[in-house]
């Protein structure tokens, strides 16, 4: 099928007919079409197409179903959590979903919460992200991370499409439900290609027992996946995060609030709620970690000063020195004392074991990567970020996994490739400063000056202070060919010294 579009009429032909569309649907289609090489974010079509009005999703969603209706169904791709792509009269990069790998590879799908009380969400999204954990400490599958198959969440799904989306050969899915201190757990694994059903079972535990419903559940599905596979201590080793279940309830509770970058008060929220945890447990190692990663966020954004972001290394030292076998409570605190501590190598050993104590988490593959970054490690950071994008293709910080990209292209000296990164990472993430920085210095560098000048207006909005000193002194990178770049443009752009 081919498609055709006319800006000066405004008309569309698709295999030599015209369509009938609005003046809407007409920019939406021509907006993907000028952009089929890649996704779309829902906010980037929101502003151009609506440019200078506030209104809803609801509205793209309807141009969208016009859409499909004129061109077919299979002509939009949705990415869910992200946006859309034109899968029609193009040939994009990213038309087709992650290729279902040979070793076996599942996701775990958001629980369906039946216990009738809709504020037990984070409970039940909490056994799940659990489940997900303890399943993907297992070398043998490849499991999607919880962060993007939390996109799922409150949706009606067709399974072979969740398959092809993320590229796994099975589907776990389930609900738990509640009577007074007795939690109900019911979880069936699918093939996701058929939708047959392989094996489902039931679990029954006080809520006290959570972890051990947990790591019960985590097992099983293993053991279906792979009748052969020894467990032995497997799971449960990884033991239980803290004994205090109101502590960790609280941590629950803070995970997306820290994890969510778009705004300043959902940081100030999250961190108050780990801070109630740690007063219940100040023994509790992954709250500790969160803080840190609440604090790299903080920096990471620019709401928060370098100096401001340096009061959780005590946090970090005391989580590196536990012996946790924690993997992500090492990857947040290896991370942070690379990136504001500078502690670069035992950064890199931090993250280095969290990898091998859990190979299949999108999260540390993605901060590993940046910390390879920092030491110029750049083809090591390259694949470890493409890593994290095959294990999470939908992880809601997908942005920075692109923005570590496109700063390791950078420091090998591939402007144009770092520009392209760049600029997307921008799209999907507006507010992640380390992407706009880096736009400015390969802009100045590429003489796209106007364009560089654009980003050093936004930071100057974000950073009303910030000079040259400021970049070299705060900056984590080695690559002296990249502070070279910065420095060079921001002082062209008139940032003072």
């Amino acid at each position: 099928m081919q498609l055709q579009l006319d800006t000066k009429t405004r008309s569309a032909i698709l295999d030599g007919a015209p369509l009938s569309l609005g003046a809407r649907a007409y920019d939406v289609l021509d907006y993907l079409h000028r952009h089929a090489d890649r996704v779309v974010t829902k906010s980037e079509l929101l502003e151009t197409v609506w440019s200078g009005l506030i209104v809803e999703e609801g509205n793209l969603a309807v141009q969208i179903t016009a859409l499909r209706k004129a061109i077919g169904r299979e002509a939009i791709k949705t990415v869910p959590g992200i946006g859309y792509q034109l899968t029609l009269g193009a040939a994009p990069l990213s038309a087709e979903g992650p290729t279902v790998p040979e070793v076996p590879s599942l996701a775990v799908l958001p629980f369906a919460n039946l216990t009738g009380t809709p504020d037990q969400d984070y409970l039940v999204d909490g056994i799940v992200t659990e489940i997900t954990g303890a399943l993907g400490r297992v070398g043998a599958f490849l499991v999607i991370s919880s962060t993007s198959t939390f996109t799922y969440k409150g949706r009606a799904v067709d399974i072979a499409e969740v398959g092809r989306e993320l590229g796994v050969r099975y589907v776990v899915e389930g609900s738990i439900q509640a009577a007074d201190n007795r939690l109900r757990i019911f979880t069936q694994l699918v093939e996701a290609e058929t939708g047959h059903m392989i094996w489902q079972d039931r679990f029954d535990g006080d809520r006290s027992d959570v972890f051990e419903l947990q790591d019960h559940v985590a097992e099983s599905v293993a053991g279906a996946l792979e009748p052969k596979l020894i467990w032995a201590e497997g799971v449960r080793a990884t033991g239980k995060p803290t004994e205090n279940l109101s502590a960790y309830e609280l941590c629950l509770r803070a995970a997306p609030l820290v994890w969510k970058l778009n705004a300043s008060h959902n940081l100030s929220e999250g961190l108050e709620l780990l801070s109630r945890a740690l007063e219940l447990d100040p023994d509790y190692v992954h709250a500790k970690a969160l803080v840190c990663y609440g604090h790299t966020s903080a920096f990471a954004t620019r709401f928060w000063t370098f100096e401001q972001a340096q009061a959780a290394l005590p946090h970090a030292r005391e989580v590196l020195d536990s012996g946790t076998n924690d993997p992500l409570a090492l990857c947040y605190a290896g991370h942070y004392i690379a990136y504001i501590g500078r502690e670069y190598e035992e950064g890199l050993a931090a993250l280095q074991r969290a990898e091998v104590l859990n190979p299949n988490s999108g999260t540390v593959a993605m901060l590993l990567g940046w910390v390879h970054v920092y030491l110029q490690n750049d083809d090591a950071a390259i694949a470890c970020l493409e890593r994290a994008k095959r294990l999470s293709p939908l992880h809601p910080h997908i942005a920075v996994i692109n923005g570590g990209i496109a700063n390791a292209l950078a420091q090998k000296g591939d402007l144009e490739a770092a520009a392209v990164m760049y600029e997307r990472a921008r799209a999907e993430y507006p507010e992640f400063a380390s992407n706009q920085i880096g736009l400015i210095g390969v802009y100045w560098a590429l003489g796209r000056r106007e364009e560089a000048q654009e980003m050093a207006d936004w930071l100057r909005q974000k950073v009303p202070d910030m000079t040259v000193s400021t970049f070299r002194r705060t900056r984590p990178q080695h690559s002296e060919s990249y502070h070279a770049m910065i420095s060079e443009a921001l002082r062209g752009c008139g940032f003072p010294d």
